[in-house]
């Protein structure tokens, strides 16, 4: 057979032994993450013969969704996971947005103040807070006051601020993201939200503590609730769905804060009862069970992308040399055209739409234009590989995901290869 003539893609000479070193580079990053993977794996397979998996969990329902053995132990085999009292697993959440509400809705109270333990939360929530817009229903209609602990100048959680703010026995919940969102402050560390967790508790024993935990399910051993959250919450279609998951998303935590969330989700009276699977529970468990392998596949390609962007002279954080504590690398690309330019090569990295070149848009519930690249058999699925950007200062790109370390690897190498033509910045 003449493997020249088998149609793959092709890359420059300097690209090529830039992917060499960067790979050489982080082998012993790749070696820690391995490990996480098979623990969590193990953690994972646990919970399933726990729970006595079987192929009569599969089956979906239609209609109201009554009786829906499947969807019913999936919330219990979250739960043993996430080491909570309880869990809400559901198809009917349409992203991680709406998860964090429906939480948000189901603990607080007219009167009562939230506060945000470590700035602003990502974009999306600001409007269902009611920093921005001013939509029916967002919290600030309900009479619930906001107040944000801005991190330190040096983007450091300031836990002297956060121990002030909730003092007020007003505070009815602390919002921790464990993510940086679009912000350039470092993500959090399942040990740093403990920290915060502590304090809060100290200061008022009542506060019940939230923890957004988007894009960072299984990328360490450990999980927030272990640290004490009372409360987390995230999407399927990030780290938790394994790539395989259609849509959702799930919140775990304390029984009482869980029922109240599935009365948001759907209505009081009907709350977690009611909620059709439509034949997508085998995607669901499949999903999982693949969850902490396909992460490490995202976590790994994160590195590999941090220590290629580092060769050619651009600033990340975290460093390639660093521990992770979710799937997104942030690249400093200074212009906009950097911005552009990147994203147009993982675009033309993707299985899926690869010959679109994404420019910035107006995209709903964002204060800036937001440039996305993302070619990905479900739409929007953050663990699949993926870059976007607001169009604004520092001019940051946030990469994230990777059903497969090799198909991440060159997306990243697409992304070199359009950096390379004609940028001052790459060396």
């Amino acid at each position: 057979m003449d493997l020249k003539a088998i149609n793959t893609l092709q890359f420059s000479e300097k690209v090529s032994a830039l992917a060499k070193q960067a790979q050489i580079d982080v082998m012993d990053q790749f070696a820690r993450i391995d490990a996480i993977a098979e623990f969590n794996t193990r953690k994972v397979l646990a919970a399933f013969q726990k729970h006595q998996v079987q192929e009569g969990y599969f089956a979906g329902t239609t209609g109201y969704g009554y009786d829906d053995v499947g969807r019913d132990k999936l919330d219990a085999i979250y739960a043993e996971i996430f080491g909570t009292e309880d869990a809400l697993v559901r198809l009917q959440f349409v992203n991680g947005t709406h998860a964090i509400a429906s939480a948000l809705y189901g603990t607080l109270n007219p009167g009562d103040v939230l506060v945000s333990a470590v700035g602003a939360p990502y974009d999306t929530l600001l409007g269902v807070i009611g920093v921005t817009g001013d939509e029916p229903g967002n919290l600030k209609r309900y009479g619930i006051e906001y107040r944000q602990v801005d991190v330190t100048p040096d983007d450091q959680p300031d836990k002297a601020g956060l121990a002030n703010a909730v003092a007020d026995k007003r505070v009815r919940a602390v919002l921790i993201q464990r993510s940086k969102g679009y912000s350039t402050r470092s993500t959090l560390s399942v040990e740093e939200i403990g920290e915060l967790i502590q304090i809060v508790k100290k200061s008022n024993p009542d506060a019940i503590c939230i923890v957004d935990n988007c894009y960072g399910e299984f990328v360490e051993t450990m999980e927030p609730p272990q640290v004490g959250a009372d409360l987390i919450v995230g999407s399927l279609i990030k780290n938790p769905g394994g790539g395989l998951a259609p849509t959702g998303g799930y919140v775990a935590g304390r029984h009482d804060l869980v029922e109240a969330a599935a009365m948001r989700l759907t209505v009081p009276g009907i709350g977690r009862e009611c909620g059709c699977t439509l034949g997508n529970n085998r995607l669901l468990y499949q999903g999982l069970f693949l969850a902490p392998h396909t992460t490490a596949q995202a976590v790994k390609t994160a590195v590999f992308g941090a220590r290629m962007m580092e060769l050619m002279g651009y600033e990340t954080e975290p460093t390639s040399d660093q521990q992770r504590h979710d799937i997104i690398q942030m690249v400093s690309l200074n212009t906009p055209e950097a911005v552009q330019k990147f994203c147009k090569g993982i675009q033309s990295g993707s299985p899926v739409d690869s010959f679109v070149t994404p420019i910035p848009w107006d995209m709903p519930g964002y204060d800036s234009q937001v440039i996305m690249a993302a070619g990905a058999f479900i739409q929007g699925a953050s663990i699949e590989l993926s870059a976007d950007a607001p169009m604004r200062p520092p001019y940051t790109v946030y990469l994230q995901g990777g059903l497969t370390y090799e198909s991440g690897k060159t997306g990243i190498m697409l992304a070199a290869e359009e950096l390379l033509k004609d940028d001052t910045n790459a060396h």
